[in-house]
């Protein structure tokens, strides 16, 4: 017999309804639109990524739809740690599942970020040290497995929140790069961030994005996610937070059967946020059907075999 509330999680001190997260960079640089897709039916919310200044982003276009997902080179605009500061205070006593994003061009400027935000109320830190289309920043940082390790150190040393580092699979070195973070304190890991990608039009020639190089989200890179995350698995026992094309329940399950213990969804928002409990709704029946209590009993599951 199932447990009354079999979608709730718990793992690295955080405790969530469902296993669902709305990713960073769709939206979420204003605690409404946060606590929306709370309401809505995820378990978190992720910001935006945050930096130490504002930031407004590249010229459009900034997103282009492909035949395999979106590619998308908006150039991490944000508010800046301040400004977004002052918008988390509004937070305090809403009890709100929200963890932040943030991004920095070196261990300074993450710690820097960490003290100007930390005194609010959020549960946790996401480290964007892939992010594939902003020079300086993500994966330029993210592909080092010792510069990592210096970014993990100097948030931890600022912060008593949990800290996740989201990774690139735009290298070959991703389980070095997630090794630097964990020994060095981070308490989970978060797969996978857009991949390096490119299209261009024919008709005039030209790359199709004005940064022209961007990342791919969506359905063609769920399978990059899958792979990832069961490498990931097999190498490390802290939790992991799969990211990655997820738009059905089945989608959801298969990246926590691969070892994903919560589910971050992105570029499905795009069909409104009633996404979210439709996943929801299908992995709570399936848990039914394969009679499951918790969802913790299904992570990891498909290295049985």
């Amino acid at each position: 017999m199932l447990v009354d509330r079999p979608l709730r999680v718990s793992f690295a001190g955080l405790k969530l309804e469902n296993p669902l997260m709305l990713a960073s960079g769709i939206v979420g640089v204003t605690v409404d639109t946060l606590a929306r897709a709370v309401e809505s039916g995820a378990g978190a919310a992720v910001s935006k990524s945050i930096g130490l200044e504002p930031r407004e982003g590249y010229r459009n276009p900034t997103v282009v739809a492909t035949d395999s997902g979106l590619l998308n080179a908006v150039g991490l605009s944000n508010p800046g740690a301040r400004v977004f500061s002052e918008e988390l205070s509004e937070v305090k006593g809403r009890r709100l599942p929200i963890i932040v994003s943030i991004f920095g061009g070196g261990p300074t400027e993450f710690g820097r970020v960490t003290e100007i935000l930390d005194r609010n109320e959020f549960l946790a830190y996401e480290l964007n040290l892939s992010c594939p289309h902003v020079e300086g920043v993500g994966t330029e940082i993210g592909h080092d497995p010792e510069v990592v390790a210096s970014v993990v150190k100097a948030v931890r040393a600022r912060t008593q929140k949990p800290i996740f580092a989201k990774l690139s699979a735009n290298t070959h070195r991703m389980v070095d790069v997630a090794r630097g973070a964990v020994d060095s304190g981070a308490n989970g890991l978060t797969a996978i961030n857009t991949m390096k990608a490119m299209t261009i039009e024919v008709e005039t020639r030209r790359p199709t994005l004005s940064h022209k190089f961007g990342g791919l989200s969506g359905s063609g890179i769920r399978p990059i996610a899958v792979a990832r995350i069961y490498e990931l698995y097999e190498n490390f026992k802290v939790p992991i937070i799969g990211c990655g094309g997820v738009s059905t329940w089945e989608h959801a399950v298969e990246l926590i059967l691969a070892g994903a213990i919560s589910i971050e969804v992105g570029t499905a928002l795009y069909e409104g946020y009633g996404v979210f409990n439709k996943i929801n709704r299908g992995i709570e029946q399936y848990m039914k059907r394969k009679k499951y209590r918790k969802v913790q009993e299904m992570v990891g599951l498909g290295h049985r075999f």
